[in-house]
């Protein structure tokens, strides 16, 4: 059963490196927030890894990950996909209320991950990373099109997926 723990940012600093566990979700305001979830990716052993959200009083929001764009690799094939997607994990659990989407999206990162696919920002030094490329495909093997208007398909396509035949009918008519 989760615990409500108020405490001041510097303690929560030092408890995210005593005892990362004893967190599940951490509320603050922007600026330690930035702080506290860079400290927190360095814990997950990349900061490609951490979904964030900022939420009003409602549940909506915005969803990134904790690193932003990274425009320092933009376009170059390296970036983590994995906290974007987990972002969007989190949008369905809190603003769609759709926990049951948020698992499954969650399930197939933790799939990936033990098949062993690996970016370069969290590869053993000994194993090839996958990577993409922009023309999409990448890494030997098939990835979905990410050029102007294949975006949204992709996403469709795959939220398609995702969604449990009966609730499936009831939203494409």
């Amino acid at each position: 059963m989760s615990q409500l723990s108020h405490m001041l940012v510097d303690n929560c600093a030092m408890q995210l490196v005593r005892n990362p566990r004893q967190f599940d979700v951490i509320v603050t305001g922007n600026m330690f927030g930035d702080i506290l979830s860079d400290e927190a990716s360095m814990l997950t052993g990349s900061i490609g890894m951490l979904p964030s959200a900022s939420l009003d009083a409602n549940g909506k929001g915005l969803y990134e990950p904790i690193h932003g764009s990274a425009p320092d690799i933009a376009g170059k094939g390296l970036a983590n996909p994995l906290a974007m997607i987990l972002s969007m994990a989190m949008m369905f659990r809190y603003t769609f209320d759709r926990a049951d989407i948020a698992a499954r999206i969650e399930k197939a990162v933790r799939a990936a991950l033990a098949s062993g696919l690996r970016t370069a920002d969290i590869a053993l030094k000994a194993t090839k990373p996958c990577h993409h490329r922009r023309d999409g495909r990448g890494g030997g093997r098939k990835r979905s099109r990410t050029d102007r208007g294949a975006g949204r398909e992709a996403t469709r396509l795959s939220l398609r997926r995702l969604t449990p035949p009966r609730q499936r009918r009831e939203t494409e008519t």
